[in-house]
C-alpha cells in the first residue's frame, strides 16, 4: 500500500530559498536607490519653491507693493532670507535655513553658497542650484528673475 507524502522534501525547501535568495538580492538594490531619486525629488521641489517665491518677488517689486531687490551682488545663500523677509516665500514652506548654506527640514540640501543670484539686471539666472545630500545630481536649478 502507498502512503501519502506528508511535508516538502529538503531539496525542495532548499530550492524555495534559493530562489527567495535571488529575488531579494535584485529586490534590495532597487529600494536602496530610492533614497536618491527622494533626495532629488525633493532639491527640485525646493529648488521650484524658490523659483516661485522669486517670480512673487519680482511681481510685487514691479508693482511697487514690496519686494526687494535681487540684483548681481547677491549671493544663492542670501537669497531664501530675503524672500523670507518680504513675504515672498512662506516660513512653512517645509524648507529651514541654517545659513550659509539652505537645508531641507528632513536634511542635507543645500544651495550653492558661493554662487551669486543674478547675471545681470532683469534677467533669469540658473546659477543657484539646490542639492539633497541623498541626491545623485549634481543640483537643480531655481530659476531666479532679477529685480535690478
Amino acid at each position: 500500500m502507498k502512503t501519502q507524502q506528508a511535508g516538502f522534501t529538503l531539496i525542495e525547501l532548499i530550492v524555495v530559498i534559493v530562489i527567495l535568495g535571488i529575488l531579494g538580492a535584485v529586490a534590495v538594490p532597487k529600494f536602496v536607490d530610492l533614497s536618491g531619486d527622494a533626495g532629488d525629488a525633493a532639491a527640485k521641489a525646493t529648488a521650484g519653491a524658490l523659483g516661485s517665491a522669486a517670480t512673487l518677488n519680482y511681481g510685487k517689486k514691479s508693482l511697487g507693493t514690496g519686494g526687494s531687490a535681487i540684483t548681481a551682488t547677491t549671493t544663492c545663500a542670501d537669497l531664501p532670507a530675503i524672500l523670507m523677509a518680504n513675504g515672498a516665500l512662506s516660513s512653512d514652506a517645509n524648507i529651514t535655513f541654517v545659513a550659509p548654506t539652505m537645508r531641507l527640514d528632513f536634511g542635507g540640501a543645500t544651495l550653492g553658497a558661493g554662487d551669486t543670484a543674478c547675471n545681470g539686471a532683469n534677467t533669469i539666472s540658473t546659477a543657484c542650484k539646490v542639492k539633497h545630500a541623498n541626491g545623485t545630481a549634481t543640483g537643480f536649478p531655481a530659476y531666479v528673475i532679477c529685480t535690478g
